[in-house]
């Protein structure tokens, strides 16, 4: 595979660094991160205005949209610059499916919306108990007897992990709807408005810092108009969710910006004069050179017209684990100034410390990585 960069690729990243260096402020980056909610609706709104989102990704069975490599950089290019965009990658997400899947409601009703900045979408997948395996979801959405105008769904349960559903004007919702029938078969996906009365939120702060969010549906009334899909074809909905997450590989590489801090903080400290320690500082930068390749083959195989299966979870996996080596070396060598959790010295290696774990989880666990690798790679047995 050539790895060499094409001119026009690197011409859109040098756009997009521009872009970065104009509108994304510290003051944004330290919102985030002191609040744990990776969204600034003035940044979104700005990136919004570029068409990035109207353009939005190249997927299965969808003609047009960004070239992956361009979406690589696009989201490689924030996430080295701690920008605040996790709204953006599930809003683009949400609206390719939305093209893909959707009526001509949600095209009239919901892309505008999102193309011109003004919503942004949440996920609403995971489930209390049922851990990465998403077809076990028993959130329930039953038809309410009487409705001949318009069916509507009586949706009740709970889901787990829903970042930024309490920015979100949308959640993208997997119900299961026929209890009866195998897992995969019985479940129906939803576009749901997030004003609807029933829906409550709970934030729930996790070790690394972020918020995510606990949400309950209780007696929620969803028109059949917001269902994405067939009844009981929520499963088929749910792989094209999967197939367009694959394009957004951004923020994977973690360990640059916690290399490119504690570089600076040992210099100003006099640690760099340590031999041990640029030992340590090169193995890091080793790993982030190959989180960058591996990360980047996905792309470059979409690119080029083919259907990444294993390779994001080869990145994800080698990516996770290595921002983990990197942030226990960077404690190592910080010492008691690594334990400060606040702006100043060696404050974002506390804050690395408590992070890295937390990558090995969302996403797919590294488990999860490991077994697509096994199986559809290997060709070893199946685990489970």
């Amino acid at each position: 595979m050539d790895f060499e960069p094409k001119a026009s690729v690197e011409e859109f990243r040098r756009r997009i660094r521009a872009f970065v260096a104009e509108h994304l402020t510290e003051e944004m980056i330290d919102r985030a991160r002191r609040t744990g909610t990776c969204h600034d609706w003035e940044f979104h709104r700005a990136l919004a205005a570029t068409g990035v989102i109207a353009e939005g990704m190249a997927g299965p069975d969808r003609a047009g949209g960004r070239d992956p490599l361009e979406l690589y950089v696009f989201f490689d290019e924030l996430g080295l610059a701690d920008a605040p965009f996790f709204g953006l990658a599930n809003t683009m997400l949400v609206a390719g499916i939305v093209e893909q899947i959707g009526s001509a409601f949600h095209r009239a009703e919901v892309l505008p919306r999102f193309h011109r900045g003004e919503a942004i979408a949440a996920l609403g997948y995971s489930e209390p108990g049922s851990g990465s395996d998403v077809a076990a979801a028993a959130t329930r959405a039953e038809l309410v007897p009487g409705r001949p105008d318009e069916p509507v769904w009586l949706v009740n349960g709970q889901k787990m992990f829903t970042t930024l559903v309490h920015e979100a004007g949308y959640v993208i919702l997997l119900t299961r709807t026929d209890p009866d029938v195998a897992k995969h078969r019985g479940l129906t996906m939803f576009l749901v408005p997030m004003d609807l009365p029933g829906i409550s939120i709970r934030p729930v702060a996790t070790m690394g810092g972020d918020r995510t969010n606990i949400t309950w549906f209780t007696d929620v009334r969803v028109p059949d108009r917001w269902r994405l899909g067939e009844v009981n074809g929520g499963w088929d909905v749910m792989k094209v969710a999967l197939a367009y997450e694959r394009g957004v590989f951004g923020n994977l590489n973690q360990g640059v910006s916690l290399l490119r801090r504690f570089t600076r903080w040992a210099a100003d400290t006099g640690v760099l004069d340590d031999p041990s320690v640029r030992k340590r500082l090169a193995r890091i930068a080793i790993d982030n050179e190959i989180t960058a390749l591996l990360a980047l083959r996905p792309a470059l195989l979409a690119s080029a017209g083919g259907l990444p299966t294993t390779e994001g979870s080869i990145a994800k996996l080698y990516a996770s684990e290595a921002y983990n080596r990197a942030a226990e070396a960077c404690l190592d060598m910080a010492g008691p100034e690594g334990l400060l959790g606040e702006p100043g010295d060696a404050w974002f290696v506390d804050h690395a410390a408590r992070d890295a774990p937390v990558t090995t989880i969302y996403g797919g666990t590294s488990e999860i990585q490991r077994n697509n690798i096994a199986e559809h790679r290997l060709g070893l047995p199946r685990s489970r």
